[in-house]
């Protein structure tokens, strides 16, 4: 089977119990649809809390918000009862807006590159999307598409990794994979996108070599509306992370 990278748990440092295993990254196949369909799915709900409730602590604005609409409250009832409910309801939407603008986002990815995984990815040498296999199972999907208005940078796309395999080498075999896809086609920098707060991520962004260039706060996410309650109860920070790919083999080597 071509383009198999094959990556042991030594390559990657392990220290876990999962150091038995290969982690094999090969290129999607039509069987493979349902299992990147749940990786991907399951992935994106965790952003519902994440956003909802982890992200609300980098947002000290809407936090000065939220106080300022409960000592109103206050003000207005002078019930103890009243205002306790205040901060209730405020996290409540929040995580009603984050669920509506994740399976938005779900809806639009559907509609588009993952409906058809085969005719956005694997039809042309400036795309592909890989499955990470780890003990016979799919366990990880990432997508790498050039970007001919990043002037021919590579982006790393939709990686998503089973949460009952995380911290086993999956992530990092699989942006080691669209590094080396970049690499091989002579594109000089691979950039990626992101909205997690988890620090997880951003760990594994900067250990493959990625450095944060920017962040838009209030980020707009695609395919969603922006009516103003999703502007008042969904704000994110979207982190942008670029690596060159000349500097990053020299400072390797």
């Amino acid at each position: 089977m071509e383009d198999i990278s094959i990556i042991t748990a030594e390559d990657l440092k392990l220290s876990r119990p999962c150091r038995k295993y290969c982690v094999i990254v090969r290129k999607f196949e039509s069987g493979d649809y349902s299992n990147v369909e749940r990786i991907f799915y399951d992935g994106l709900m965790e952003m519902i809390p994440d956003t909802a409730f982890r992200g609300l602590k980098h947002h000290p604005e809407t936090l000065l918000v939220y106080c300022a609409i409960t000592f109103f409250c206050f003000l207005a009832t002078n019930s103890f009862e009243i205002t306790s409910l205040v901060p209730i309801a405020l996290l409540s939407a929040r995580y009603y807006y984050s669920w509506k603008v994740v399976h938005g986002y779900l809806e639009n990815a559907k509609r588009t590159d993952m409906g058809d995984i085969e005719g956005h990815y694997l039809k042309t040498k400036d795309s592909c999307l890989w499955v990470a296999v780890l003990d016979g199972s799919v366990v990880g999907v990432v997508a790498a598409r050039v970007l001919q208005s990043e002037y021919g940078a590579v982006e790393l796309h939709r990686m998503s990794v089973d949460r009952s395999c995380r911290r086993c080498g999956i992530g990092n075999a699989l942006g080691r994979k669209v590094l080396e896809f970049a690499a091989d086609r002579g594109y000089p920098s691979v950039i990626l996108g992101t909205t997690a707060y988890t620090q997880a991520a951003h760990r594994l962004y900067k250990k493959l070599g990625f450095h944060c260039v920017g962040i838009t706060n209030g980020y707009a996410t695609p395919g969603v509306s922006r009516s103003i309650l999703e502007q008042v109860f969904y704000r994110v920070q979207y982190h942008h992370y670029r690596l060159d790919l000349n500097i990053h083999k020299t400072s390797t080597n």
